[in-house]
């Protein structure tokens, strides 16, 4: 019967919660904020069972039965239990990534948001520094033949978690009035012992996942009826499309040459920040003033990222859980460029991300982006916690470029914006190439760097991040054009009478499902 299914998807998802911290994190459930995840031979066994479980009992439930909404939901909490069943069991990048192993996310978690009095955090700090040693011994077991780009990037990373706790820790016992002295001084040690083992670690396999592999995880990952075939050739022409409209736009001037020129109005390291928050106040303005989709005024900071996530992304937007009871703010971080990179290195970082990419970037990852869209998924009620805990990345990914189309086409930041806009959906489309051919063809980085370089425009700086992005990660790349062009065909199909702002925020209203379920609740 349909009233079935609700009580057996809060099972599962209090499961998903359980076993997994980083997930229970997401969500901004507090009940496991002492825990670091288990990656032992036993803990990832507990894991998998519990979750071939829960995908039987999924399958036993008769969907025909179910309302659509509930339909949706099943759909989407079944791909994400067959996404971590497949994680686990095939792709096993635990057993080969010191990334899965790095505690820094879920230490920085009770640090950084105020979601409790600091004695409550500091008490859950002392937990989880106090299993760092034991989750540090327990990587040392598990990894073999590391990547030598994952191995480098994990100890700039476990780098930084080191500076994490030897300097907010500290502020956080300030404020509680009590200290941890002894989980830190043992956590760092381990880190220390941990850092030295990565230096030890001989170029172990190849990074790339290979064809089987990559396009298992694209399927979960993507949740689309697109095959990766497809998935290429849309990629490929929409490079020659885009390309197509930045030559009209510049007008006979040579795209490079117009694109170069933007460059010359740039922020560097010690405006970076200010210029973001700018740039939010101006998107702010504009989308009421426009009226292309419903404000939240929930609160928002815009940060330096810390350092134990750099390396993979110039930025990100870390939201509020959908299960978070506290006032706490979404974050929109910031990369700098690294103190050790050259003049020049930094000329052409900023170049790339001039005042012009940062507007773009804003509206991206913030307003109508991320934060908007994730703020209005969070007031969305299902019948149980489902949708809530599986948002699809698709979607996300797909919201926030169709915002950036969106804004431009709407005449933010003028000819400037639309030009970074489509330099933009250039960089978006060979993303998705590159993520395939790097895993799947076996892509040179001489090849992908032309593609980037030649092909997108791009500064040779953003390029070489790019291709480490792309060894670092598999099918994430491939959110971002998968999930716009299915976004922006729902975009597209706005029923006539129906205002651009009901439109929107008919789409924003149904929490974060694939596009292709958003398609079918809206009927188009």
């Amino acid at each position: 019967m349909p009233e079935q299914f609700a009580p057996l998807a809060e099972r599962i998802v209090d499961a998903l919660l359980a076993s997994d911290p980083h997930v229970a994190y997401d969500a901004g459930d507090h009940r496991f904020d002492g825990q670091l995840q288990d990656f032992s031979a036993e803990g990832v066994a507990a894991q998998v069972s519990m979750l071939r479980d829960a995908a039987n009992a999924l399958a036993q439930v008769d969907v025909d039965e179910l309302g659509a909404e509930d339909g949706v939901d099943h759909a989407q909490l079944s791909t994400a239990v067959d996404k971590r069943l497949f994680e686990l069991t095939e792709v096993r990048s635990h057993e080969w990534n010191p990334l899965r192993h790095n505690p820094g996310s879920l230490l920085n978690a009770l640090l950084d948001r105020e979601f409790a009095p600091a004695g409550i955090r500091l008490d859950s700090v002392r937990e989880r520094l106090g299993a760092v040693p034991e989750a540090l011994a327990t990587a040392r077991e598990t990894l073999r033949e590391c990547p030598a780009i994952h191995v480098e990037t994990a100890i700039g990373q476990f780098a930084g978690v080191r500076r994490l706790i030897e300097t907010r820790v500290p502020e956080l016992e300030a404020a509680a009035g009590f200290t941890v002295e002894t989980e830190r001084a043992n956590a760092v040690k381990a880190l220390e012992e941990f850092d030295g083992w990565l230096r030890a670690q001989r170029p172990g396999r190849d990074p790339r996942l290979g064809r089987r592999l990559w396009e298992g995880k694209l399927w979960y990952t993507l949740d689309t009826e697109l095959s990766a075939a497809e998935v290429l050739a849309r990629a490929e022409a929409a490079v020659e499309r885009v390309t197509a409209e930045l030559a009209e736009l510049t007008g006979g001037v040579p795209i490079r040459e117009a694109l170069n020129a933007l460059g010359a109005e740039r922020p560097d390291n010690t405006t970076i920040l200010g210029l973001a928050r700018e740039s939010f106040a101006e998107v702010t303005a504009f989308v009421r003033e426009h009226d292309l989709v419903s404000l939240v005024d929930d609160p928002l900071v815009i940060e330096e990222m810390p350092e134990f996530a750099r390396g993979q992304a110039v930025a990100y937007c870390d939201p509020v859980g959908p299960f978070e009871t506290a006032p706490v703010a979404t974050t929109y971080a910031i990369s700098p460029t690294p103190a050790d990179w050259s003049a020049e290195r930094v000329e052409s970082f900023y170049r790339e991300y001039n005042n012009h990419m940062i507007k773009n970037l804003t509206v991206h990852e913030a307003t109508p982006g991320h934060y908007l869209q994730l703020a209005h998924a969070r007031k969305f009620r299902g019948s149980s916690r489902a949708r809530a805990l599986c948002e699809s990345g698709p979607f996300c990914e797909g919201w926030a470029v169709y915002s950036e189309e969106l804004m431009a086409n709407a005449g933010y930041g003028g000819r400037a914006v639309k030009l970074t806009q489509l330099k933009m959906q250039l960089r978006m489309a060979i993303n998705a190439i590159l993520d395939q051919l790097v895993h799947c063809e076996e892509l040179t980085e001489a090849e992908g760097m032309a593609w980037m370089m030649d092909r997108g425009f791009q500064e040779e700086g953003e390029a070489a991040g790019k291709w480490r992005r792309a060894l670092l990660t598999s099918t994430q790349l491939s959110t971002y054009f998968v999930g716009y062009t299915e976004v922006a065909a729902i975009g597209a199909a706005r029923p006539s009478g129906v205002t651009v702002r009901a439109w929107h925020d008919a789409m924003l209203a149904h929490g974060s499902p694939s596009p292709r379920h958003l398609a079918t609740l809206l009927g188009v």
